[in-house]
């Protein structure tokens, strides 16, 4: 990737075990802390080094990459420590999430039976991309896999929750997309004023909570709870 990146990849579409093979193999080089590394990045399937050429050869880390690659079965490697469990509330139809029903119907489930599935069990936090912030989170069952729209929604609102090809988002800004809006929460993954702007983190596991309307309204009325947001660390 230039004069000072390389970029890792463990497959050439999304999958579990890529991810996880993503995560743990930029986690691991994180954790040694090799010399002339700058930045290191996770996205849904690869991991990005970037380093200082001037400290380091590109062939010097491409060798030590490929030996990092033969020393461990990276697709059945564990996920990074320090991983976390967030619950965010939220609205799935109605006015705020105008394009549930469509997608529940192109899953070939029922309303209910969609809202069950898509809160039953927490999804990963693959990478954050895009926008500051926004994570890409999966991965649905395979009858979620939804293409994009072919045209673009204007505009979905700051916080919405957004679904397309086994995805899920949590927009942190107003934001047009050709995904299909189906939640709505109050939750910011971009809070630029505190000391950790990006709330979430590529690893961490999010569960989508159903409430109300009227509960949302009371949540998103006191904005020190970031939409009613809690988490917890994963053992």
């Amino acid at each position: 990737m230039g004069l000072s990146g390389v970029l890792v990849t463990f497959a050439d579409e999304l999958s579990e075990t890529a991810n996880r093979a993503a995560l743990a193999f930029r986690d691991r080089v994180e954790a040694d802390r090799w010399e002339g590394i700058e930045e290191t990045a996770v996205s849904l399937s690869s991991a990005f080094l970037r380093f200082d050429p001037l400290c380091v050869a590109q062939k010097e880390i491409t060798v030590r990459l490929s030996r990092l690659l033969d020393s461990e079965d990276w697709y059945a490697a564990a996920l990074p420590s320090g991983r976390r469990r967030w619950r965010i509330p939220t609205v799935f139809g109605g006015p705020q999430a105008p394009q549930f029903d469509e997608v529940a119907e192109l899953a070939g489930l029922s309303s209910d039976k969609a809202v069950a599935e898509l809160t039953a069990r927490p999804v990963r936090v693959m990478t954050i991309g895009f926008a500051p912030g926004l994570p890409y989170m999966g991965i649905l069952p395979a009858h979620w896999d939804i293409p994009r729209q072919t045209a673009l929604t204007p505009l979905v609102p700051a916080s919405a929750v957004v679904l397309a090809v086994r995805q899920l988002i949590i927009f942190s800004t107003p934001t047009p997309t050709g995904w299909r809006h189906i939640g709505q929460t109050c939750f910011r993954g971009f809070r630029p004023e505190t000391e950790t702007p990006f709330v979430l983190r590529s690893g961490d596991e999010v569960s989508l909570v159903s409430v109300s309307a009227e509960k949302l309204n009371r949540l998103k009325a006191d904005p020190k709870t970031n939409g009613g947001a809690t988490c917890e660390p994963i053992p």
